[in-house]
């Protein structure tokens, strides 16, 4: 094991990596089938028909269930610690920016239980946040239980995020974009090998179980006149200014909300209970509406009361703390916008292509300009619908509504909108990103000798014998010095200390001639970024990489210093 966390710790691992990312969706593939029958069995006992109907309930419930929800919320909240309440994507993106993945097993509790009451309880939201939390903390507590040094925990947390969205929705290539786009920031080949074979295994996991049908199930369409062009380029700057729109109201509610969790949850179960008392649509996902919107079969007016009231009570419950997903109203909203556009559309002219075809781009371009996602919005939603003949208008109704939300309009992702709000900074740089790559153990100095101050004749032929490259020198109550033994051994010739000689005083290391470095303590997990965070902020030259053999019991294994650190990024 020790020889496998050794190879994890460089960024050449692709076979050990490959080897996680299998683990990786094993785990997340196991836990997004608890949380999906968690969900799908209470509903399917609850609602008439199948799981989203909640349009099928009697009036009153249309109020009473989203209601009770939040109540049971609010309670299950207060009864929590602090700690463990943030849940949902921003806390992976928290998590991730700055505790290197490391993510807690209580909060992972929290979303699992919270989120089931919230998505039985018809909020408005959808299931894909609670199981990016879930399958990304699985990951991450696989790599912790393992040891693992903290580069691969992050890329198992991009893994665990892929493998989520794999198994929640059938769509494996829109789960590999996502991890990429939204939570690991960058493509590597390194980190495309085990995110892509995470989200293989998760998907044929949840297959096993569920199925292997497509979320949306209509009949192929596409663009049969180049008259649609115009329509098209309108329809990405309506939707990117819905999106827009979306993302301002989330911080505006935000900003009006009181301070208490439990309070804000009352609040976002009482919008969304009312305003579905008067369309019960908004109630849930809201997948089988947007099925209803495929098949053309709402009438324009009701397209554009449920798109606007949805959009209203989802943006109520993301910026109220609601730990339900954003994705899946994106989706939701991006296709009643897009049935709105055709309409007007059709209306004004002939020989357009179907409506489907308008509603199917805007689930797509609705999702990317929120998330500003453009590619994983792309292959969710041809995944979603397995109609590859709208990927060209897709790509040009995404591109202008992604332009539209984030220069027209200043929005931001929908995500990094929601840290910001939350006073949380996500932002690395290119160095920090690169040295997150690798672990100190992959370029630490083995090669030393931990020696005290005051250093004899025998410990001298010691240091002769073993030859190592640095010493570290015991402070008063930890090591605070390394220098180079070719220093000491230089000292011994030019002064012509005879090591035979029995009078021979001891040799204070602190006070001969040497280029020195100051230390302080790392962990060996620790990846290069921490390194030089921890250099800079201590204002040392060097570390001591400890390794933790048992509870309050370390031991240094190797010596890393900040020329060691700039030689790997430069490299």
């Amino acid at each position: 094991m020790d020889t496998f966390r050794r190879q994890l710790a460089s960024v050449d691992s692709t076979p050990q990596l490959a080897l996680l990312g299998i683990c990786s969706g094993l785990v997340t593939g196991l836990v997004i089938i608890v949380f999906r029958k968690m969900v799908e069995i209470p509903l399917s006992i609850m609602l008439p028909g199948h799981s989203e109907n909640f349009e099928g309930l009697s009036w009153p419930y249309f109020f009473i269930m989203p209601f009770v929800g939040g109540l049971f919320l609010a309670l299950f909240m207060r009864l929590i610690k602090p700690d463990h309440r943030p849940v949902g994507v921003t806390h992976v993106l928290q998590r991730l920016g700055r505790y290197q993945g490391h993510m807690p097993v209580g909060n992972l509790l929290t979303q699992l239980f919270a989120g089931t009451i919230g998505l039985v309880s018809g909020q408005s939201g959808g299931r894909e946040g609670p199981a990016i939390h879930l399958g990304a903390a699985g990951s991450s507590l696989l790599g912790q239980s393992l040891n693992l040094p903290n580069n691969s925990i992050r890329i198992l947390v991009g893994c665990g995020a892929a493998a989520a969205i794999a198994g929640s929705f059938n769509t494996p290539i829109a789960g590999v974009i996502f991890s990429m786009e939204v939570i690991i920031l960058e493509y590597t080949i390194a980190g495309f090998v085990p995110v892509i074979l995470a989200a293989v295994v998760a998907a044929l996991l949840n297959q096993l179980v569920f199925g292997a049908d497509i979320a949306f199930g209509v009949p192929p369409v596409a663009m049969l006149s180049f008259f649609d062009l115009p329509f098209l380029i309108l329809e990405g700057i309506f939707i990117g200014s819905v999106a827009a729109l979306f993302v301002k109201t989330i911080q505006v509610i935000h900003d009006a909300a009181p301070k208490s969790l439990p309070l804000k949850l009352m609040i976002a179960a009482t919008v969304t209970g009312l305003v579905a008392l008067l369309v019960p649509q908004v109630l849930g996902v809201g997948y089988d509406t947007v099925h209803s919107a495929l098949l053309g079969e709402i009438p324009l007016l009701i397209l554009i009361a449920v798109c606007f009231l949805k959009l209203l009570t989802s943006a109520t419950s993301v910026a109220l703390g609601m730990p339900v997903g954003l994705i899946g109203p994106t989706v939701f909203i991006g296709a009643l916008a897009g049935g709105i556009l055709a309409a007007f559309a059709h209306y004004l002219t002939d020989g357009l292509s179907s409506p489907a075809f308008y509603v199917m781009l805007g689930m797509g371009a609705m999702m990317g300009a929120a998330l500003q996602a453009p590619l994983a919005a792309l292959m969710a939603i041809v995944e979603m619908t397995h109609n590859p003949n709208i990927i060209l208008p897709a790509m040009l109704v995404i591109v202008v509504a992604n332009i539209v939300a984030s220069e027209l309009y200043g929005q931001k992702s929908i995500f990094i909108t929601q840290m910001e709000m939350l006073g949380l900074d996500f932002r690395q740089n290119p160095l920090s990103m690169a040295l997150n790559r690798a672990s100190v153990a992959s370029i630490m100095s083995r090669s030393f000798l931990r020696v005290s101050q005051l250093i004899d004749a025998e410990r001298i032929n010691e240091i002769n014998a073993s030859k190592p490259q640095w010493l570290l020198i015991d402070g008063d109550q930890r090591p605070d010095t390394i220098l180079r033994t070719a220093d000491l051994v230089t000292y011994l010739d030019v002064n012509n200390i005879d090591l035979g000689d029995e009078n021979m005083r001891p040799i204070n290391l602190n006070e001969i001639p040497a280029t020195r470095k100051d230390v302080t303590s790392i962990l060996l997990q620790a990846t290069l970024s921490e390194a030089l965070d921890t250099i800079n902020g201590a204002g040392v030259g060097a570390l001591y990489v400890n390794r933790i053999s048992a509870p309050l019991i370390d031991y240094p294994v190797g010596i890393v210093t900040k020329e060691d650190i700039e030689s790997h990024y430069q490299l």
